[in-house]
């Protein structure tokens, strides 16, 4: 049995539209894709190809799905074949798993994901509508960043205080276990309290846009400069690169890579229009980096 929880890291992993467009003939639209339909006779397209939900949807038959089940209905695979298809695309070994163990890791690691989410959000409201965000506006300023630009990377500020994130995420009725899991939050001496404070916070967010970690710089003096996220169940920096969701989003034929050195040269570069530029996560540029890139773009 394959685990739920490997599936979900392929299909992160993997950009349906790479999928979808050796077998359908794709017209960028707006945001997303379309094209005739290959599961029904048309003359119009009705077929419709997300890169952001990674997800297909066909408005005449009705069909949808992820590239997984599109390669299951279109080239008529089994199961097993398909996913091990997609995994060797993206250079995964699949495992054997004891299904009740995956079930209780696939639950934890989406309650992860929302806890990540929902820090993202609030994190975002901080910068917004905090009594002290001007600490943090003026440092964008200073730094030249416009608010579109601040939008389009979701970034945040963490106000000062010991318990704000942990309080808003509580009354949500997350485990605390979870909270502490996700690395939003640490234990110490049976005291909890929130991992970033005082810091312009960068959400950073995997292939989906769903939030898998964060990077924090602290405003004004202090150590260290830039806090990121501990390992979790959904966040592996060695193999992550800040950015990458954004310069797909906003380059639809994505067809180089710059790796520079950190968030804010990402997010500086995008906003004077050298929006394909990644960073590595306070660590060299690994081998794994490199093989996933060249598995996106042709040129680093």
């Amino acid at each position: 049995m394959i685990s739920p929880e490997f599936i979900e890291e392929v299909l992160s992993r993997v950009d349906i539209v790479e999928i979808i467009e050796p077998r359908v003939a794709l017209k960028k639209t707006g945001q997303n894709y379309s094209g005739l339909c290959p599961f029904h006779t048309e003359k119009t397209p009705s077929f419709s190809v997300s890169q952001e939900k990674q997800f297909y949807y066909c408005f005449g038959c009705q069909v949808s799905g992820s590239a997984l089940k599109f390669l299951m209905e279109f080239e008529r695979m089994e199961f097993i074949p398909a996913v091990e298809m997609l995994a060797e695309r993206v250079g995964l070994e699949v495992p054997k798993r004891d299904q009740q163990a995956s079930t209780e890791t696939t639950r934890r690691r989406k309650t992860i994901f929302e806890i990540l989410g929902q820090a993202s959000a609030y994190y975002c409201e901080q910068l917004r509508e905090h009594p002290s965000k001007e600490r943090a506006v003026g440092y964008l300023k200073n730094r030249g960043l416009s608010g579109e630009i601040a939008r389009d990377f979701a970034l945040g500020y963490s106000p000062p205080g010991w318990n704000n994130l942990y309080d808003t995420l509580a009354n949500s009725n997350f485990d605390r276990d979870l909270l502490i899991e996700s690395g939003m939050v640490i234990e110490n001496e049976d005291k909890t309290y929130d991992r970033f404070r005082e810091r312009i916070m960068f959400p950073i967010r995997d292939l989906r846009g769903r939030t898998i970690a964060f990077g924090g710089r602290i405003i004004g003096d202090g150590k260290p400069k830039y806090l990121n996220s501990p390992e979790t169940p959904v966040f592996h920096k060695g193999r992550e690169l800040y950015g990458l969701f954004e310069a797909r989003k906003r380059n639809a034929k994505l067809t180089r890579v710059l790796v520079v050195e950190g968030y804010m040269d990402v997010v500086a570069l995008a906003q004077f229009g050298i929006g394909y530029s990644v960073a590595t996560l306070g660590t060299a540029t690994s081998k794994e980096h490199i093989e996933r890139i060249y598995r996106l773009v042709p040129q680093i």
